[in-house]
């Protein structure tokens, strides 16, 4: 059963096949609300896949999975209403030379068009501020980032960040959104080992939050439910196993990859420019 806030996450014989082969198959998967779950395998295993078709931004080909009660495929665009993205490369990237307070108010911004209801629209303007403040405040708290301590403090370019520091704003703005699950990709990409040691630190204390975390890595830390995508031994970590999957040297590049736009996310990106404007990106 699901906590008021973490997504529950399950797949049954869940896979992926593209024209080049499969991405990912037989994935089984059982975490509970607030779990820190680790997707284990070398580049080009599908790691990437299969993070993307659990958030439902991927069709997936065959199999089961749920996310929240929501199943995939037939709820994918529910399923990315629950969920939020940190770093995945040509997908969720951070603007390098956006600012770091440029990325935060753009966010907030686009929050608060899109998933606030009408009453809070409706507030007047000080107040709808001060609580996307709040809203801010408490997602870099949570990803433990202080724009204080930054060269340039909130004015600092994305591209004068360090690889730790922009990971930790890449979560924060994905938990602006106060989703049930984040979904990070390359986690312990280009980390030393004192670095990585506090890269799942930080996922650690989201799950332990409450959010649901969802985590691609090369290798997976312990304490972590583990999944592997690649063909090689899939002994069980805390019930989890990943079978059958094939040859990983040729990732498939699925038609689905790039999901089909539901209505409300065709409107999302024709109001996301009046947004950018706000913020003074281009």
């Amino acid at each position: 059963m699901d906590s008021p806030h973490g997504a529950a996450v399950t797949a049954e014989d869940f896979g992926l096949k593209g024209p080049r082969g499969w991405a990912f198959r037989g994935v089984r998967l059982d975490a509970p609300p607030g779990a820190l779950v680790a997707i284990e395998g070398p580049s080009g295993s599908g790691r990437t896949c299969l993070l993307l078709a659990l958030t439902g931004r991927m069709r997936p080909s065959e199999g089961r999975a749920e996310v929240g009660g929501l199943r995939l495929p037939r709820q994918m665009a529910a399923v990315r209403r629950i969920s939020a993205l940190g770093p995945v490369p040509g997908v969720s990237e951070l603007d390098p030379a956006f600012t770091v307070a440029e990325h935060l108010r753009e966010r907030a911004l686009l929050q608060r068009r899109y998933d606030g209801s009408l009453r809070a629209l409706l507030r007047p303007r000080a107040e709808r501020t001060a609580a996307a403040r709040n809203r801010i405040e408490a997602a870099l708290e949570a990803a433990g980032l202080d724009p204080a301590t930054l060269p340039k403090a909130e004015r600092t370019s994305v591209r004068d960040l360090e690889r730790l520091e922009a990971l930790r704003l890449s979560v924060a703005l994905a938990l602006i959104g106060r989703p049930r699950l984040l979904a990070v990709d390359d986690t312990d990409l280009k980390l030393s080992d004192a670095e990585r040691a506090e890269a799942w630190e930080l996922l650690r204390s989201v799950a332990d939050g409450g959010t649901t975390v969802l985590a691609v890595c090369s290798q997976a830390p312990g304490g972590a439910i583990t999944v592997r995508t690649d063909n090689t031994d899939n002994t069980a970590t805390e019930d989890i196993t990943a079978a059958d999957a094939t040859d990983a040297s040729e990732p498939a590049e699925a038609p689905e990859a790039t999901a089909e736009k539901t209505t409300d996310e065709k409107t999302t990106d024709e109001g996301t420019a009046d947004a950018f404007a706000e913020t003074g990106r281009a």
